[in-house]
C-alpha cells in the first residue's frame, strides 16, 4: 500500500461563475451565451481537492466570508476530505468570486477569460499563519499560488525552508519582482507559457504543433539567473518540461485530448504532480502521471467535478499503453 503524504495548500477558494458562448460580443452589442455554470473553485481549493482525491491527506488554509459563497466553498472540499478545520474567515467581506467566459470557437480549442473577485482571499494577515511556525514539519508538501498576499506565502516559504518542507508555487497572478530570498526558499515553481513570457520576456513558438525547445532552454535560463531551482513549465498541449537542478525532463502531454473547459488544468496537473512525488515517483513519473490527470480535467466540463481520481488517470493511461504502476 503506498504511503499517504501530508500536503499542506494555502491558498485561494473561489465561486466561479461561467458564462459559455460562440462569441465573444463587441462594445454596445449584446449577444445569446449558451450556458452558465457555478461551481466551487480558486486555485487553492483546485490543487487541494486534486489531491486529496489522489490519495494524499491535505490541509487547506485560506479565508472565505461569513456567506453563502463561503459555505458552499468550504461544503465541497470538506466532501472530499479535505482538512478544513484550520480555515480562516473574513467577518465583514465577501468570499473570493470570479466570471470565467468559455470561448467556444468552431475547430479550434476553447479558449477561457476569467475576471476575479479577490473579496476574502486577499485578506489574510501574515500573523494569521504565525502557528504554522512550528506545525508546517507535519507537511511533505507545501503548495503556493499568488491569489492570497505575498506576505502570507513569504511567511509560510520561511517557516517550510526552517523546517526543510519542499514548497511548490504556482506564479498566478505573476507578481513580476519577488523577493530574492523568497525565490531562493521555492523548491518548485510552476509557471504556463504565457506565466513564464511575463517573467520572463520569452515567447515559445511551436511548429506543426511541436514547441521550440531551445526557447523553453532560454526561458528557464533566464529563470534560473533570477535565483530559481526548480522550473516546471506547463505546455498544454505539449505537455510539460522540468528544468531541474540536476537535468531537464520532458514528458508528452495525452494523446488525443478534446479541451472542453481547460479552466481547472494547471490545478489538476500540480495536485497530481507534488501527490506523486510526495508517494514517492521519480520525477519523470510524476510528470507523466500529472499530464494524464490534467488531460482528464480539461475534457470535462466544471472545475472541482473535472478533477480525477487515481483510478481514472491510470485507466488513460492504461488505455493509451502506459503501464503506471
Amino acid at each position: 500500500m503506498e504511503r499517504k503524504p501530508k500536503i499542506l495548500v494555502i491558498g485561494s477558494l473561489v465561486m466561479d461563475q461561467i458564462v459559455i458562448t460562440k462569441e465573444i460580443p463587441q462594445e454596445g452589442r449584446r449577444v445569446f451565451a449558451e450556458d452558465f455554470v457555478k461551481t466551487p473553485g480558486g486555485k487553492g481549493a483546485n490543487q487541494a481537492v486534486q489531491a486529496a482525491r489522489l490519495g494524499a491527506d491535505v490541509t487547506l488554509i485560506g479565508k472565505v466570508g461569513r456567506d453563502i459563497n463561503g459555505e458552499e466553498l468550504l461544503q465541497a472540499c470538506q466532501e472530499e476530505g479535505v482538512d478544513t478545520s484550520k480555515m480562516l474567515y473574513d467577518e465583514d467581506g465577501a468570499s473570493g468570486c470570479a466570471v470565467i467566459i468559455l470561448e467556444k470557437v468552431p475547430g479550434e480549442r476553447r479558449r477561457n477569460r476569467i475576471f476575479v473577485i479577490s473579496g476574502s482571499n486577499m485578506k489574510i494577515r501574515p500573523e494569521e499563519v504565525e502557528f504554522l511556525k512550528e506545525d508546517i514539519s507535519r507537511y511533505d508538501m507545501v503548495m503556493l499560488q499568488n491569489e492570497i498576499p505575498l506576505e502570507v506565502n513569504e511567511t509560510a516559504v520561511r517557516f517550510a525552508c526552517e523546517k526543510g518542507v519542499p514548497v511548490m508555487l504556482k506564479p498566478a497572478p505573476v507578481i513580476r519582482r519577488l523577493p530574492r530570498e523568497f525565490i531562493r526558499h521555492l523548491t518548485y515553481i510552476a509557471p504556463n507559457e504565457q506565466e513564464l513570457r511575463a517573467m520572463t520576456g520569452v515567447i515559445i513558438n511551436r511548429k506543426r504543433g511541436i514547441f521550440n525547445y531551445e526557447e523553453a532552454k532560454v526561458a528557464s535560463a533566464i529563470m534560473r539567473s533570477k535565483g530559481y531551482a526548480n522550473i516546471l513549465t506547463t505546455l498544454g498541449e505539449s505537455g510539460a518540461l522540468l528544468d531541474a537542478t540536476d537535468k531537464t525532463i520532458y514528458k508528452k502531454a495525452a494523446p488525443n485530448t478534446e479541451v472542453v473547459d481547460p479552466t481547472a488544468g494547471s490545478d489538476s496537473f500540480l495536485g497530481a504532480f507534488c501527490t506523486r512525488i510526495c508517494m514517492g515517483d521519480s520525477r519523470g513519473q510524476a510528470l507523466t502521471f500529472a499530464n494524464y490527470a490534467a488531460a482528464i480535467t480539461i475534457s470535462r466540463m466544471g472545475v472541482l467535478s473535472s478533477l480525477p481520481t487515481t483510478e481514472e488517470v491510470v485507466k488513460l493511461l492504461e488505455a493509451n499503453g502506459r503501464s503506471y504502476f
